[in-house]
């Protein structure tokens, strides 16, 4: 026998009989891992604490409707194509608006509209409304404020070709491009067509940005993300050292993003307080708490929403209603009572799937039916191109009162 050591261990040589057993003992466990991986994951998972779905589809129909398309099609068929598209359809199938399946590139841009790092673009967010591609805010100082679009706007067509069907996503794609480029968009304001050519540039597009008037402080709020919680903190102090005797809080447009972004808004008024709950299949899983710093706590504040407050701004919204911190003004928000969690697929495309429903501290889960304001406060097209904002007003009049 020959000997070694490795590392203080004494190391001997095996027998080749030996080996060639262990060899075919090991290969003998690397078939079984690799043929029931998913029954072996399912069973060890639990030890800790891991959900795992082993469950799997019979999907031989979808092979034959394959193998039929190979066969008869007169035409060139992109085998990518047909498994992106079998993805979607799967995610869609499932019925839920707000669990969707987007490719690598659609996962990009949705991670940069949620960063604000679009490039170049005209300055709009949008959102579907009875199906049909809406302007639900306009970004200050960019194109589309220049060029006299405005909220509600409904965009028919995106370089002359029909946004019908078209999803939020593709038609920010399709949008956006090189700085300095333009994009046409044909345009339905009520009953009136009109078309606008813009140049893109790369938009300034800060998720929180604020104004001190006559003593008042409005902090508007365009998204979620995760800036939102330290830049409006920064403008809660600046506000705090102004000596303002009330604050707006708009949240109009605000489509929502991050629940722990709206957590640290909530905890600029809101002491240790549950601000959202999280139920799954009815039983609690999570609850959120403010932090304990509320440098606006005590400060008059009323919070402006519309039917585009959505999700994040719904849970602010609503938490300090609840707690009687602040008075609603606007118009009944949109209705989202739902968490999703991104999950990272091995392509690179990500799965955005609805894992909880949110509840507001008194218990209320908004789906459907939105938050109502305290006073409902509208506004048109008329007054926006005019200049006018009853809504922010009526915000205003409050806190003078």
């Amino acid at each position: 026998m020959v000997s070694r050591r490795i590392r203080g261990e004494q190391v001997r040589r095996v027998p080749a009989s030996v080996m060639a057993l262990a060899f075919v003992f090991i290969a003998g466990l690397g078939y079984i891992a690799g043929t029931f991986h998913m029954q072996i994951i399912g069973a060890v998972a639990p030890v800790f604490g891991i959900k795992v779905e082993t469950g799997s589809l019979n999907l031989s129909s979808v092979q034959d409707t394959y193998r039929t398309l190979k066969d008869h099609y007169d035409g060139t068929i992109d085998d990518d194509k047909l498994i992106e598209g079998a993805n979607k359809g799967l995610v869609e199938a499932i019925g839920d608006q707000y669990t969707i399946y987007m490719n690598k590139s659609e996962s990009e841009a949705f991670n940069n509209e949620l960063t604000g790092n679009i490039g170049g673009g005209i300055g709009v967010e949008l959102g579907l409304r009875s199906d049909v591609v809406t302007v639900v805010r306009i970004l200050k100082d960019n194109p589309a404020e220049k060029v006299g679009l405005v909220n509600g706007d409904a965009i028919l067509k995106i370089n002359d070709e029909s946004t019908e069907g078209m999803s939020t996503n593709d038609a920010a794609t399709k949008i956006r491009g090189e700085s300095g480029t333009t994009v046409k968009l044909t345009i339905l304001r009520g009953s009136d067509t009109k078309e606008f050519t813009l140049t893109r540039a790369v938009i300034n597009n800060p998720s929180v940005y604020t104004s001190v008037d006559y003593g008042i402080g409005v902090m508007t709020i365009s998204r979620f993300d995760d800036q939102t919680g330290s830049l409006a903190r920064a403008a809660a102090a600046d506000f705090k050292s102004k000596g303002v005797k009330g604050v707006v809080l708009d949240l109009r447009g605000n489509g929502g993003g991050y629940v722990t972004a709206a957590q640290e808004v909530a905890s600029l008024w809101l002491d240790k307080k549950i601000v959202v709950s999280e139920r799954k299949n009815g039983t609690v899983v999570d609850e959120l708490m403010t932090s304990s710093n509320p440098v606006l706590g005590g400060i008059p504040t009323v919070v402006l929403v519309n039917g585009s407050s959505a999700s994040a701004s719904e849970i602010v919204a609503g938490a300090l209603h609840d707690y009687k911190v602040a008075k609603l003004v606007g118009t009944k928000t949109f209705g989202k009572g739902s968490v999703q969690q991104l999950i990272t697929l091995p392509s690179g495309a990500e799965l955005k799937v609805t894992i909880a429903r949110w509840y507001t501290p008194n218990g209320s889960n908004i789906s459907q039916q939105g938050i109502a304001p305290d006073t409902t406060v509208g506004i048109e097209a008329a007054d926006i191109t005019a200049g006018r904002d009853p809504q922010l007003d009526a915000a205003k009049g409050q806190l003078n009162q």
